[in-house]
């Protein structure tokens, strides 16, 4: 049996004077080490959720359960909590506020009370793990984009949290920081890190997750492998969710007869690929 990590029952959080409920009666389970991506369009509550999960919101009614315990909302308990489920914004200048790069990653760790030679050592090796060590000295508000993202994901690393939530993580940025990015979440799933994304790119979603949740209108309207989210069109026409496109040319070779359909459906373009090139 999964164990299970993070636990959400019949959430309900409004924003004030906005007339309508961003999270209404939402309930998921996330399982421990899993790569969750979250899909629904912009407004449907995956930020809100997000931010409850950190404690910087706190629901108007239902549960939030970090490793079978209710969150606890005092310092303490909110301090203990933010040492082990960290958020990498969808905007980094939302989140780096220090003079340079290495006493933005450096922050965090020291409050938590490490001792300066630990802290040092631990900033040290996520800036060679994430390749940003040539620019320790260097202000983070001359940091490109890619770069600034590369440093919010040092930032919450450093820490050695349990649950890691990103919130569009390759949003704006070019394609090389694109790679650099999803290599670290890669690099972060090998460690048993539990990785929680909210995505728009349905195709890299079906190929990285492990599970899909699906959320509508502050609902959860389902969560469960990718392969059944994306095979239920009525499911994906409510969320205005696409499908991802190696399951459309999966299914046009299929019915080209070029493939065999009661075989396993491949979860990215390149197996895809090659299988056509064994034929």
């Amino acid at each position: 049996m999964e164990e299970i990590i993070l636990k959400a029952r019949n959430l309900k959080f409004s924003y004030e004077g906005s007339g309508h409920m961003a999270l209404n009666d939402f309930s998921l389970d996330i399982p421990r080490g899993a790569k969750v991506a979250f899909l629904g369009s912009n407004g449907s509550g995956k930020s809100t959720f997000f931010l409850c999960c950190n404690g910087i919101y706190r629901p108007e009614s239902g549960t939030l359960y970090y490793n079978g315990k209710p969150m606890d909302y005092s310092r303490k308990g909110l301090l203990d909590l933010r040492k082990k489920v960290g958020i990498v914004f969808q905007d980094p200048d939302n989140q780096l506020f220090s003079a340079s790069v290495y006493q933005e990653i450096s922050f965090g760790i020291l409050n938590l009370g490490v001792s300066k030679e630990a802290a040092k050592e631990a900033v040290e090796r996520i800036m060679e793990e994430m390749d940003i060590a040539s620019y320790r000295e260097k202000p983070t508000h001359a940091l490109s984009g890619g770069q600034k993202k590369l440093v919010s994901i040092a930032d919450v690393l450093v820490m050695e949290p349990e649950i890691v939530i990103m919130d569009e993580p390759s949003s704006s940025l070019d394609p090389k920081h694109v790679r650099l990015v999803n290599q670290a979440v890669e690099n972060m799933s090998a460690k048993g890190i539990t990785v929680m994304m909210a995505t728009h790119d349905v195709d890299y979603a079906f190929a990285w997750a492990d599970e899909a949740v699906v959320i509508h209108e502050g609902r959860v309207l389902r969560q469960g492998p990718p392969q059944e989210i994306f095979a239920d069109p009525a499911l994906l026409h409510t969320a205005n969710l696409t499908r991802p496109a190696v399951m459309e040319m999966y299914d046009i070779l299929c019915r080209k007869g070029i493939l065999n359909p009661d075989a396993p459906a491949p979860k990215k373009l390149e197996e895809l690929l090659s299988r056509l090139t064994v034929l």
